[in-house]
């Protein structure tokens, strides 16, 4: 006769942030952590134009263009 016997384990999380976890813990503007390099924070009516984004793809793809067409093949 086998007794089975249940086993509750509690999990904890360590009370010690490491890496980005105590980066983002210890941040005071999370806009302007040490770890992310290009993030501005912004007021709503200063946003980007999406067609800075159109206008940057058009242009690395015309360069990536313009250098392959220098592969011969």
């Amino acid at each position: 006769m086998a007794v089975h016997e249940t086993v509750q384990q509690t999990v904890r999380e360590p009370d010690v942030r490491t890496g980005a976890q105590a980066v983002v813990a210890a941040a005071k503007d999370p806009a302007r952590r040490p770890d992310v390099l290009f993030r501005v924070r912004r007021a709503p009516d200063q946003e980007a134009s999406p067609w800075w984004h159109i206008g940057a793809f058009v242009v690395t793809s015309a360069a990536v263009v313009a250098l392959l067409s220098f592969l011969p093949g």
